[in-house]
């Protein structure tokens, strides 16, 4: 007697990063492919399914369906239940429908697939040179979407209808482009064009569009070109006069460009590559990746003047690919955002009309609109692993998975770097790279940012967050928006030490957060950045067990720009003369000095200051290496970059007493290591020694609790990184570094958002 197969029905709830990843084609082809009837859609919050069939193909499809998930997909959690069975004609797409819970996590701009990079090249396939060719599986997804569900006509590609050829493609499940909405063609998609000035007569036609920008290029212009999350400028790296004219146009300092190589190869004779090097240059996110740069690289010096370092990426969109392509094609090409230094990226049609013609020389154009504009990513790699410097494109608004339920919140983040974090349900969502807050064009840009990041949640913040310091534009912004709404202050190294716990889902745990920056105004209204603080869990109130001693900080900002003022306050309060030998004293006017000394004297534009950053500057204008500096952080990196160098050095040591870690003696060893005659770069290489060791000693005084975070600022340093990490495990740590957000001021929001919402979750009720 033959056995009678009973159909199941099972409907599933598929929430994580499953829009835009060709989820539901994915769902389709596993469903038919088992026999199964049912249907797929998306909704606001999630992918919706219900399956029904015999129970070993349906479990068959509950395995496949996670282990086989599309790989831009991030399942974060499947819900299940049984249901009646229900006629179906076959499996089929759903219409997408409002409701659900918390909204779906909108999915970062992906690079172009090998697929399409093939298609791209192949005479004989209709999207031959095609500039924005894309599927399932890439392209631009966050800086398109205008709302959820994620559907063509939410998108910035609803101005351009399906030719016949693509709809039929979007329709047929067997294809890579099913349901992938920014599919086009020749016929039916954005066009490019080259102007060759801004807003000017129009190069229309692609490949005739990019060779003449390909000649500009050769010719040593500069060159607009619009991207998938902006317009970058661009100009030839082996031209000294085309980096000199780039550099005056943003008015950029000294601080280095990125380049873009034609691929690895090329890539591979710019800097030294190793394997997770190579993984990350060519992972999907196709980030910026600081690599060491090579004796004879061909760039010019301009690109990143006196740096052993380059920012390398490869080609993310088919435009760049094609921009490479050609007899006149260049190999290597200085890549950066259109705009000045400290403003925000240039990405509208309006915006470019205003700012691009004292920016570039010539535009390569296109009329794809970009809703939210998305700079590119940088990252460092650090003993096989990521530690990201700028979280934008490729990553931004990937979610941080915070295990529980928490109240939404807005936190705004810093001053500089800024981002935001938007909370909702259980995920912390994270804005792209905004910008430094000192413009008023930073400040639309980062409004309409979150206007369009709240937009898409499924409620408005419950209460917002803010750095404590009184002077940022963000917390004023806060402040002037909050309405009835609670306004969290919190302080700026409690939010670095709960944003590290929070990427590494240890909320619930005690820690010993060292957080080591340039600046953050302390709860005692000094300005903070060398501390040690105790957490019982990111919930929890922190206590300030360790801090660097502290030294005036004599004129704010002055004081940062100048890293000699820092030198001559740090070696006063270690009782060491300012005498004529020492480098900070001889790099100072007279007057200059005078003008000092008076303000140490009288306490005139002075703060107590207790910043790592600012004793880092110090110690690079005592050696002799930056008195002055052109762009953040300028002078420690040198400092970095000359210790690195260092084979064997003396041994210095902080004083601690009572958790202060008092620099002095270590300063008094410097000054005397140079009257002895020793090198730079090995008394660099004892000052990183001598702050790994405080910290390690201070760490294992103040408690017993044996998790340690490093985070902050100073920690982009990877010696120093590497140091502490190596000190404190030796004394029996773990330790916890940045993987997912910015140790800088790019991840503060996170940190922000994470107290506020605690602090909101763990509130006695009103009621």
């Amino acid at each position: 007697m033959s056995r009678v197969l009973v159909a199941h029905r099972r409907r599933s709830i598929v929430t994580g990063v499953v829009q835009g990843v060709g989820f539901r084609p994915f769902v389709y082809r596993i469903a038919t492919e088992l026999g199964l009837t049912g249907l797929v859609g998306n909704d606001s919050s999630s992918v919706f399914l219900e399956v029904q069939g015999p129970p070993e193909a349906l479990d068959e499809f509950a395995r496949r369906l996670v282990a086989e998930a599309p790989p831009l997909a991030r399942i974060a959690d499947v819900r299940t239940e049984e249901i009646p069975p229900a006629p179906d004609e076959g499996f089929r797409i759903a219409e997408s429908r409002g409701g659900g819970g918390a909204r779906t996590p909108i999915p970062p701009d992906i690079a172009v697939c090998a697929d399409c990079v093939r298609e791209l090249f192949e005479p004989a396939d209709r999207r031959y040179r095609h500039p924005f060719i894309t599927c399932t599986n890439c392209g631009p997804r966050f800086t398109i979407i205008r709302g959820l569900p994620y559907d063509r006509p939410a998108t910035t590609m609803a101005g351009f209808p399906l030719c016949p050829r693509c709809a039929a493609e979007y329709g047929d499940p067997a294809d890579r482009r099913f349901h992938a909405q920014p599919v086009a063609c020749p016929d039916c998609g954005p066009v490019l064009w080259f102007e060759a000035t801004p807003g000017g007569a129009r190069v229309t036609g692609t490949d005739a569009a990019l060779a003449a920008a390909q000649r500009a290029l050769a010719d040593g212009r500069v060159v607009a070109i619009k991207g998938i999350g902006g317009y970058h400028l661009a100009c030839a790296a082996d031209s000294e006069d085309a980096a000199a004219a780039l550099r005056e146009r943003k008015r950029r300092g000294d601080k280095p460009f990125a380049v873009m190589a034609r691929d690895l190869e090329v890539a591979r004779r710019l800097a030294g590559i190793d394997a997770a090097e190579e993984s990350v240059l060519i992972s999907p996110a196709r980030p910026v990746v600081l690599l060491a740069r090579l004796d004879g690289a061909p760039v010019v010096d301009g690109v990143a003047p006196g740096s052993p370092w380059l920012g390398v990426m490869l080609p993310y969109s088919p435009l760049h690919h094609l921009l490479f392509d050609g007899p006149e094609a260049p190999e290597v090409l200085v890549l950066t955002s259109a705009n000045r230094s400290d403003e925000p990226i240039c990405f509208t049609d309006e915006d470019a009309a205003a700012r691009l013609p004292a920016l570039a020389g010539a535009v390569l154009n296109h009329d794809r609109p970009i809703h939210v504009p998305c700079d590119d990513s940088v990252v460092r790699v650090v003993d096989g692993r990521e530690l990201p410097i700028r979280r934008s494109r490729g990553y931004a608004p990937l979610p941080v998975e915070l295990g529980r339920s928490v109240p939404s919140v807005l936190a705004v983040g810093g001053e500089l770097k800024n981002t935001f974090c938007l909370t909702e349900d259980r995920r912390a969502f994270c804005s792209a790279h905004i910008g430094d807050m000192g413009t008023l064009e930073t400040l639309t840009a980062f409004e309409r940012s979150v206007a369009q990041l709240t937009g898409m949640q499924s409620t408005g913040p419950e209460r917002l967050a803010a750095d404590l310091h009184p002077a940022y534009q963000t917390r004023r912004w806060a402040e002037r928006n909050a309405g009835e709404l609670p306004l969290d202050l919190v302080q700026h190294h409690h939010a670095h030490v709960v944003s590290l716990l929070a990427e590494h889902g240890r909320l619930d745990e005690p820690i010993v957060g060292v957080a080591f920056d340039g600046t953050g105004y302390g709860t005692d209204g000094a300005i903070w950045g060398g501390e040690i603080l105790l957490l019982d869990a990111a919930s929890a109130p922190f206590t300030r067990a360790g801090h660097l001693a502290p030294v005036a900080l004599a004129g704010g900002d002055v004081a940062v720009r100048n890293p000699w003022r820092m030198a001559l306050s740090h070696l006063s309060s270690a009782g060491i003369g300012w005498t004529a030998d020492l480098p900070p004293v001889a790099a100072a006017t007279p007057a200059e000095l005078r003008l000092l000394r008076s303000q140490m004297d009288t306490g005139a534009g002075c703060v107590p200051c207790t910043s790592m950053g600012r004793l880092f500057d110090a110690v690079a204008s005592l050696l002799g290496i930056r008195h002055r500096i052109g762009y953040e952080g300028q002078a420690a990196i040198e400092l970095e970059v000359a210790a690195a160098s260092a084979s064997g050095w003396p041994r210095f040591r902080f004083a601690v007493d009572g958790g202060v870690l008092d620099p002095a003696p270590v300063l008094a060893g410097i000054v005397a290591g140079m009257r002895a005659g020793m090198s730079r770069a090995v008394l660099a290489a004892a000052f990183h020694e001598a702050v790994a060791e405080a910290v390690a000693e201070v760490a294992t005084a103040v408690s017993g609790i044996r998790l340690a975070g490093l985070t902050g600022g100073v920690f982009q340093n990877v010696l120093l990184l590497r140091l502490c990490r190596e000190r404190l495990r030796a004394e029996g740590f773990e330790v916890l570094t940045h993987r997912v957000v910015p140790p800088n001021d790019g991840g503060l929001a996170l940190g922000q958002a994470v107290v506020s919402a605690l602090r909101a979750r763990n509130a006695p009720s009103q009621e």
